[in-house]
């Protein structure tokens, strides 16, 4: 693991421990309100851990690896951190039974043991993530464009067999 975090010369932060903490719930309540608002979006409580090998944990770029622990509860059978949402996302979207034009967001919690890190970059995670149907018709650059004027990063589309394609926001 690297690490490199550069903190500026006689650099002091402008608020204290506490108001930073505030500040950072308003941040985050704000978001939260206007991103479903603007996108029909509603909120889902997102996996911490997911049982090995399902194939619902993404491993990213292939390389790395997730935390992983036993469940006594489960006889011992092993549960990953999750390292990213972006086939659970689908699956929830399906199960809750969303329509083209509704969608849901999260706030996830992961650890990411292999992340190099960086002012930007830690071992702990917590980002927000979003995922919305569409039809097909939907599937055009407008949206795409419609998506990145409303959030701050680009929007993809992709499809399932089966299914309506959905319009993902990377986090």
């Amino acid at each position: 693991m690297t690490s490199s975090i550069v903190v500026p010369p006689a650099y002091a932060s402008l608020l204290t421990p506490r108001e930073t903490e505030c500040a950072i719930r308003l941040i985050k309540e704000f978001f939260q309100t206007n991103l479903a608002f603007e996108l029909n979006l509603l909120r889902v409580t997102a996996p911490l851990f997911v049982p090995a090998g399902t194939g619902i944990n993404d491993d990213l770029n292939g390389v790395e690896r997730p935390v992983s622990f036993p469940v006594g509860a489960m006889g011992d059978r092993r549960a990953e951190i999750v390292q990213s949402l972006a086939k659970w996302k689908r699956l929830a979207l399906a199960d809750l039974g969303f329509q083209p034009g509704e969608g849901l967001y999260t706030d996830m919690n992961a650890i990411r043991p292999d992340e190099t890190l960086d002012n930007i970059h830690s071992l702990y995670v917590d980002q927000w993530d979003w995922e919305r149907v569409i039809t097909g018709e939907d599937r055009t650059l407008r949206l795409q464009t419609a998506s990145r004027t409303t959030a701050a990063r680009p929007t993809t589309t992709t499809g399932h067999p089966g299914r309506s394609a959905v319009a993902r926001r990377a986090t």
